[in-house]
């Protein structure tokens, strides 16, 4: 059975380097950041949650549109510099989880899952469609982001997204992809 990536794996690559994935400097996230803000429309959220929120690059353009943000990863290694990225922004705070067996107190009407799916089994994306469904606050969005690249991660891009949409029951606002990521905008109200 296929297992979900340990916390050990994302230690390993931010030993090697501060922003494993080049999240300051490639315009692939770059161009990704400004499409998952894009597709918010503008709107206005109470409380946001970002899980694998790493160094805070996407975190502080989503804070922007939120009232109260929470940011969360399963490694402590990148919270102190996402810390430092949003210092001038106290209403977002950020905290060590292992998503989907923890989850966070609260309720959210916006949920960011921006590449962190893959890396999850199939078990445990179920779990973190339920985990989401129960936190959500009336005419929440989730949004979900997912890498269409191969490698010998849990689950694919395309497996990840359609199986935490099927999991959630929500139906899909939009959805759009590139050649190299798809993004899906979730309804929080069931189909």
């Amino acid at each position: 059975m296929t297992e979900s990536r340990p916390a050990d794996h994302f230690r390993r690559l931010y030993e090697a380097t501060d922003d494993p994935w080049g999240f300051t400097t490639s315009p692939y996230e770059q161009a990704k950041y400004r499409h998952t803000v894009d597709a918010l429309a503008g709107r206005r959220f109470a409380a946001g949650l970002e899980v694998g929120c790493s160094i805070g690059v996407l975190t502080r353009l989503l804070a922007e549109q939120c009232d109260t943000l929470l940011g969360v990863d399963i490694v402590e290694d990148p919270l102190p510099a996402a810390r430092a990225r949003c210092a001038d922004q106290p209403w977002v705070r950020f905290q060590r989880m292992r998503v989907p067996l923890e989850w966070p107190q609260g309720r959210f009407d916006l949920i960011v899952l921006s590449e962190v799916l893959y890396f999850l089994a199939s078990a445990d994306i179920d779990l973190c469609a339920r985990q989401a469904l129960a936190s959500l606050l009336p005419n929440a969005v989730i949004v979900l982001v997912n890498w269409l690249g191969q490698s010998d991660d849990p689950t694919t891009g395309h497996e990840a997204a359609e199986r935490f949409i099927a999991a959630s029951g929500l139906p899909v606002l939009h959805q759009a992809q590139t050649s190299g990521y798809r993004l899906d905008l979730l309804s929080g109200l069931p189909a």
